[in-house]
This record gives C-alpha cells, structure tokens and sequence, in this order.
C-alpha cells in the first residue's frame, strides 16, 4: 500500500520505517525540517534500537522518504497514519492543537485530490475527540462524508519507547476503531501478516482503550513501588514477595477483578488493606495509592445511591444482600452498606436474598448485621416476586436465576438499576427504564 505517515516522532519514525520494511510505499511528513533530511539521508531522527539500521535499509531500497509537504504525501499515498503528538496543557487538558492542524491540512489535500482516502489516527486521543472535533474537521475542508467519501478510524499503539520496533512487529494487539467496515479494512491490510489478536471495534472503544493500558501500567508500577516501600520499612524482601505473588496468574496476573461491576467488600480485601495503610502509616511510609483504594471503592458504592436519586423514586428494593453469591455472609458486605445508606435516607426498601434468613445468621455475621443494618427483619421480602410488587426502583446486585427470569424486559415495571452487568444488559441498554452502574 502506499501509505503517509504524519509525525516522525517515536511513534511515527518507528511506525513509518516498519512499514516500509514490511513492503509498503511510504512517505514520512514532519514540519521539522531537520527530521526530514535525517530520514532522506538514512538516518534515525530518534534514538531507538534498531530504527538506524532498519531506516538506512528502507531508505536505501526507496521504500521510505520523507517531506515536509502535505498536499505531496496526500497526493502520492491512498492511507495516511496521523501520529503527531497530544501533549499535556497546562492544567493537565489534553492539548489538540497539532491534530487539528494537521487534520485541516491533511483535508485541504484531500478535496483536491479526490477519490477514497482514509486517515488513520494514531495519535493518542480521549473517546470522542476523533467523532467530536477531527470528523468535523475532515468533512468541512474536504466537502464530504466521513465514512462514505473519506474513510477515517483510529489505531492507538502499544509500543515502548526502547522495544518499539519489536513491539511493532509482536504486538500484544492490534485494535482498529472503525468508522465503517472499509475504514477498518484498511487498516487490517496494513497489518497483514503481523501477530496477535486483533479488535475492530466502534472509534471511542478503540480511543478509550489506549487510556485504560496505560492508567494500568501506571498503577501497576504505582502499586509495586508503594508495596516495595512497606516492605522494606517492615523488614521483608520486596522481590521475593513480588515473585510469590506474580506467580498467581489465577487471580493476580489475570482477567481476575477487572471487571467493572459492583464495589468490593468482605471479611479480608477491607480489612487487610486498612491493616497494611496502617502498618505503612507507623512506619511513616507514603502511600497514597493504596490508602485511597477503600475511599474509592466507597465513591463506587455511592454511585449506585445518586443512581436511585435520580429517578426520584421512593419505594426501592434490593436483590442480594450478602458479600458472595452462595453464602449469607454479610461482613462487610457492600450490598448491605448500600441497603443501609438508602435506609438511612429514608426509601421504602424492601430486600430479598434467598441465601439469607435473619435466623439462621449466627456468631460474627449476626453482630455485624445487627450493628450495620438492625431494622433488617423487617426489610427483608419472602419472595422475588414481592419486592416487584412493591419497588418503583430495584437495585441487581445478584445473579440468583430467579431474579434474573423475574425481571421485566422493555420499561414494564420498575426502573431497574443494574449493579452486576446483567447477562442481557447490552440488550437492556437499548430499553427505557434502565441503568446501568457503569456501562
């Protein structure tokens, strides 16, 4: 393919010359008149292993040149890679200014070129930037339809700067936001032939995806710091502890809790993160990342209460109750801090959960029910049926199959606040009367 590439930055450098080594025709641009010549010339204009000996080859055998003219690369080439850079303002914002220039430009070249050109945007980018601001953008200067006379998706990248080139050719992954299935087409033609799994999804997914990789590569060092620094003010070997603990790829190298859902709760997360904030705390070591996972974990939960204020309804109820499905565990149990905020507030709350009976609770469990949530014998429902009846507003937090076969589809009943992820829950989207807690 003959393909333009925008930016000769890290991304852009690498980007360009990978491609060009995997048999395309490419074209670098760069306002920097330096980084232009760099590349004409065979030489990297980033320090990178092995991007010197690859551009040389690329450069050498015509595959990759590079210009500082728009209208010549747009001119010349059937899929530009937008890969200029979206640095931070001032105030943390995320500065657009480069993208939109270069997305006017890349525009103007494009009404006068004529014929289907699709512009792949590389750049990392908030969800909605690309459909809110660049989509406009293209359809002004060129006169068109994006998705019909230009095609336009977004191809965030996972590359580390000083493994970028290896991590251009294994990638973990490649993920196309598609603005239509020949935008998308396009960029998998690109691609063809390299590793990994490879996701077309909607543009926003796609832009959202590239947020999420890398808030969890900064808490994951975040958090290995913050433990490492416990340890060693308790006299314990961060690594070894770290090397048991990367072991697990069960539960802790693994798809495990990622979920968005419900907060957490019980008898050992709450309790074991206050220990360890605690110990930290004594042993005066910092650690703002863990000592606010439980007041996050706290905001979550309220989430679900301004949920119910919204639809401003009185008479709720509540499906489960206890802190895991199959038990009547009710310690810490975050559907039993929500039963007990909303009670607090004054809603009518009716509460059904099969697995618990007010007598049949015993020891710990019944203290800490008693002291949280003392009213509960006269919350709790007999039956699925008989919190419907009486709820406006029903709050999921349970996949008992009885529940779920009970719900009303299609706005019949009561507005349904979804704490779970139902089963059906992209299908319920669609319906009025329902709420999702975070999807």
């Amino acid at each position: 393919m003959r393909v333009s590439v925008f930016g000769l930055g890290y991304v852009g450098c690498v980007s360009a010359a990978c491609l060009a080594s995997m048999g395309h025709e490419v074209i670098g641009v760069d306002v920097n008149q330096v980084k232009v010549d760099l590349v004409n010339d065979g030489k990297a204009p980033v320090v990178e292993e092995r991007i010197g000996e690859l551009i040389a080859d690329v450069v050498r055998t015509g595959a990759l040149r590079a210009t500082d003219d728009v209208r010549e690369a747009i001119m010349e080439s059937e899929v530009s890679l937008v890969c200029v850079g979206t640095p931070s303002e001032p105030n943390g914002s995320l500065c657009t200014t480069y993208l939109e220039r270069v997305t006017e430009q890349i525009g103007a070249a494009l009404a006068e070129r004529g014929g289907r050109h699709t512009v792949v945007f590389r750049s990392t980018m908030l969800p909605g930037t690309c459909l809110n601001l660049l989509v406009p953008i293209l359809e002004k200067y060129v006169g068109g339809t994006a998705g019909v006379d230009i095609g336009v998706a977004v191809n965030p990248e996972f590359l580390r700067e000083g493994t970028s080139v290896r991590d251009f050719f294994d990638p973990p992954k490649t993920v196309i936001g598609e603005l239509d299935p020949a935008s998308g087409d396009a960029v998998v033609a690109l691609y063809d032939g390299l590793p990994g799994e490879v996701f077309r999804v909607p543009v926003p997914t796609a832009e959202a995806i590239k947020y999420a990789d890398n808030a969890f590569h900064g808490l994951k060092i975040g958090f290995a710091n913050e433990l490492g620094a416990v340890c060693q003010a308790l006299g314990v070997d961060s690594h070894q502890v770290i090397d048991v603990f990367l072991a697990d790829r069960k539960l802790n190298i693994s798809s495990a809790y990622l979920r968005p859902g419900f907060a957490f709760g019980g008898s050992c997360l709450p309790k074991d993160l206050r220990s360890l904030v605690h110990a930290a705390q004594r042993a005066d070591v910092s650690v703002p990342i863990l000592a606010h996972v439980l007041p996050s974990n706290s905001d979550h939960l309220q989430r679900a209460v301004e949920l119910v204020e919204r639809t401003g309804k009185r008479r709720a109820g509540l499906f489960g109750l206890s802190f895991k499905p199959g038990t009547d565990d009710l310690r810490e149990s975050p559907l039993v801090e929500l039963a007990e905020r909303l009670y607090g507030k004054g809603y009518d709350l009716k509460i059904y959960d099969a697995n618990v009976s007010l007598s049949r609770l015993l020891g710990a469990n019944r203290e800490y029910i008693e002291t949280r949530l003392p009213h509960l014998a006269q919350l709790l429902a007999d039956s699925v049926d008989e919190v419907l009846e009486h709820a406006e507003v029903v709050l999921v937090g349970t996949r008992d199959p009885a529940v779920l076969s009970a719900l009303p589809h299609g706005g019949d009943g009561p507005v349904i606040v979804d704490l779970i992820h139902l089963p059906d829950a992209e299908v319920r989207r669609t319906e009025p009367g329902y709420m999702g807690l975070a999807w």
